[in-house]
């Protein structure tokens, strides 16, 4: 700071720090806080962990879906493409092929309705694999809640012993 001239002496002094204008160290007291707050960064890394292992169950799930899905589609389309080229076939009597078409539309529906039912299992595969992963999810979390709530309550006890110890 720079020093000051009193104007009623010759000589110089230093400036008078006014404590009221000091900064507070706010590292020191929010480090004083955080410290009186036990945190336990071993549950948060833990749900992380149990969050991407359910994510890759569950995409494990939908790959599965999806795989046999367009295996199916494909395997449907190759069907019908078989049965349009015996249609597209050259026929010797015009009633021919009126017969070929019928064949044809009704394979083609009896297909449809197979290739659907297939589709239906695929899906009600896909939803009883996805409630059995989110069952399990629930009862480890709820386990897992559980344990940190007692765990917590704990800390919480102890310290307000530590705190009462102390303020007697």
């Amino acid at each position: 700071m720079a020093p000051q001239t009193d104007p009623d002496q010759t000589r110089t002094r230093p400036a008078k720090v006014n404590e009221m204008t000091q900064t507070q160290d706010y590292t020191a007291m929010f480090k004083d806080v955080m410290g009186a707050f036990p945190v336990d960064t071993k549950s948060m890394q833990d749900m992380i962990k149990n969050q991407a292992t359910l994510a890759e169950k569950m995409s494990s799930v939908a790959i599965d879906a999806a795989q046999k899905s367009t295996d199916l589609s494909a395997k449907w389309a190759q069907d019908t493409l078989a049965k349009m080229s015996a249609m597209a076939k050259t026929k010797p009597e015009p009633t021919d092929y009126a017969k070929s078409m019928t064949d044809f539309f009704s394979a083609s529906a009896e297909a449809a309705a197979e290739h659907m039912a297939a589709f239906a299992e695929i899906a009600k595969k896909v939803q009883s694999e996805t409630m059995e992963l989110m069952l399990a999810a629930g009862k480890d979390m709820s386990q897992d809640v559980t344990a940190a709530a007692q765990k917590a309550t704990a800390e919480v006890s102890g310290a307000a012993k530590k705190s009462a110890a102390a303020a007697r």
